[in-house]
This record gives structure tokens, sequence and C-alpha cells, in this order.
């Protein structure tokens, strides 16, 4: 796949913060990041990373899980967002698809989407961003009336998103979005992430455990690592890091190989910093 020029004016700066849930346990160790306006920038690691924290610090969600930010800054656009109100987050432009795509499965696939048009006015509006909508995901078009809890895994993901656009956002955090998806179910929501990318304009900071499919359509990415990064780059210079390859990617210089082969976690010295 073609890579596509790293935007360069930054939409959200993440600097040095530390996230301690219950007021004990210190899950994020001073992570910083930078989003650019426009891009698709990946958010990697395993499960446990801290990635989803890093999600949930950015739009306002800690506190309902007895988690902030006590240390560093977060801004977006300019504008500090430790400790604004999620809907206010939301109505400055940020939305969060939530990990496991979170449908109210009483409801429609079509009332699904326009709980995510409550912060729009003028039904024509509405009107004309749900068309916007089916037009990304034809097969929700299909499936309008249908009740999203009897939907595929796929098609509530593509509710999720559906939803998140239908908010007209500046930027949307994307957790997991290939969780429990059939390879070829991954590829078409990421195809379409780029699309909508490309098209609307949207900023996506993805958190993503499958680094093979986030780095081959993000701009740039981020490895994180028991709360720190412990690795930054461009998409494509990931890609091609022996670390990467090897921990993340499942192959080295002498070819493929299983995670059960690698008898230890050889990390670089900068890992360990």
């Amino acid at each position: 796949m073609l890579q596509v020029a790293q935007p360069q004016e930054t939409l959200l700066e993440v600097n040095n913060i530390e996230v301690i849930y219950n007021h004990v346990i210190l899950v994020l160790k001073g992570v910083s990041l930078s989003v650019p306006k426009g891009g698709i920038t990946a958010l990697l690691g395993g499960n446990g990373a801290g990635k989803t924290t890093t999600l949930k610090a950015i739009s306002g969600l800690l506190k309902s899980e007895r988690g902030e930010v006590t240390k560093g800054t977060i801004t977006y656009q300019g504008k500090n967002l430790i400790g604004a109100d999620p809907a206010g987050i939301v109505r400055s432009g940020v939305i969060q698809v939530m990990e496991g795509r979170h449908c109210f499965e009483h409801l429609t696939v079509e009332e699904n989407l326009l709980t995510g048009a409550y912060t729009q006015a003028g039904a024509k509006q509405i009107a004309d961003d749900l068309e916007m909508v089916y037009n990304y995901f034809p097969r929700l078009k299909e499936r309008r009336r249908s009740q999203a809890g009897y939907t595929s895994g796929g098609e509530q993901q593509m509710v999720a998103i559906g939803r998140a656009l239908m908010s007209r956002p500046e930027m949307i955090l994307l957790d997991e979005p290939s969780m429990g998806l059939a390879p070829q179910l991954v590829e078409q929501i990421f195809e379409i992430v780029k699309s909508v990318n490309e098209n609307e304009g949207v900023t996506f900071l993805l958190a993503e455990q499958n680094t093979s499919v986030a780095l081959r359509y993000a701009h740039s990415g981020y490895i994180l690592e028991s709360g720190r990064v412990v690795m930054d780059g461009l998409a494509a210079d990931l890609r091609e890091n022996p670390d990467v390859k090897e921990f993340y990617l499942g192959m080295s210089d002498d070819g493929r190989k299983s995670f059960r082969d690698v008898r230890s976690y050889r990390r670089r010295k900068r890992w360990l910093a």
C-alpha cells in the first residue's frame, strides 16, 4: 500500500501524562504522543499496555471508572481537556468508539445511528449525514430496520463507527476495531476508515493489537508497553523495524516465526529506559 505523507499540523497533544485508578494503581507512566490533523495515528501494544486508558484520558471517560490524570497535559486544538466534561469534549469534535461496539441492542440500526446526531440541529442535516453513513456502510442501509442486537459483530462495528460519524466529528478515537472480526471484515473496516479519513477529513487515533493491519493503514504509530511509549515513528519505518517485526509482526531476519519460538524478549536499551 502506498504510504501517504504524514500531515504536519497538530490536532491533539498528549504530554507526559500519568493515570491512576482507585488512587492506587498507576497505569500510564508518562505517555506522550502527538496526533496530526487529517491523519491516522495508530496506538499499538498488547492487552494491558495502556491503549484504552490513553483514549479514555483524552475523551474524559476515566472518571466513570475511578481513574484520573494525575500528571501531564492533554490539549486538543490548543484547549486543555483534563477535567473537561465528556459531553463537552464530544461537542468540541472528539468522539470515542468504544472497544466492543456497545450498540443499543434493543434499538434498530437506524435508531442507533440517530443517537449519534444528538449534538446536531436540523432535520435536513441529519438526513444528509445519515445518507453519508449509508454510503460508507451500504450493509447498514439494508439492515436499517433490524434490531442492532441481532446483527453480526462486523455490522455492529459499522454501526458504532457510523454513529460516531453522525456527530460530524473532527477526530475519532477508535478502540480495537478488529476485535472479534474475521480477517476479511477487518480489512473492510480499515478500508472504510481510510476512505472516511481521506474524503471527510476526519482524524483518527486508533488503538489496536493487530499491528500488521494497523501499520498498513496508519500514517504514524506509537507502541505502548506497561503504560509507557517504547517506540514511535512513521508507520512505514515501524513496519521495517527489526524489533517490531519480531515481537509484533511475528517475523525476523530468518523469516516468519511464532511467538512460541521467542525464548526471551530482547528489547533494545531504549525500550527499558
